[in-house]
């Protein structure tokens, strides 16, 4: 009786638009960092244009490093659900839901402690939302294209 009422009330979706619920859940994460790195960017005359092609630059390679393989997981992860309609919140396993609460506490507390300068927080606010970005792109093009991942 109790399983009857928690399957009424699960949020279920397709597999398919799984891939799209985590594009928007990487593409909120990717602008959140995004907008806090332009807010303080915004803030700061000592910024050169190097600055931000440096952190473009190392967001780029830390997607191509990290970010592509986790991305490439999740996305075989999801296609390949045995369940066709997954609850909204399956996108991520429970690692990776533990990953990014461990990533946004220490966002946080760096931001808080004052360990780096704010005028400097842009970097890793900057760096960070790259990868986060291109991962949301690659959802959203295996959502629209529904290709199998290689």
């Amino acid at each position: 009786m109790m399983n009857d009422f928690f399957h009424k009330i699960k949020p279920s979706v397709s597999r398919h638009n799984l891939l799209l619920i985590a594009g928007m859940a990487w593409t909120t994460a990717g602008g959140i960092l995004a907008w806090r790195g332009i807010d303080y960017l915004a803030g700061n005359d000592f910024i050169r244009f190097w600055h931000i092609v440096i952190d473009l630059a190392a967001g780029g390679i830390f997607y191509v490093v990290l970010f592509a393989k986790i991305s490439r997981k999740h996305i075989r992860r999801i296609k390949g659900l045995s369940i066709p309609y997954p609850c909204a919140f399956s996108f991520f396993n429970f690692r990776a839901y533990l990953m990014m609460a461990i990533m946004i506490t220490g966002g946080i507390l760096l931001r808080k402690s004052g360990i780096i300068e704010k005028r400097w927080l842009f970097n890793f606010f900057i760096t960070m939302a790259v990868p986060l970005l291109i991962s949301a792109a690659r959802f959203y093009y295996y959502w629209a294209t529904n290709k199998e991942i290689g």
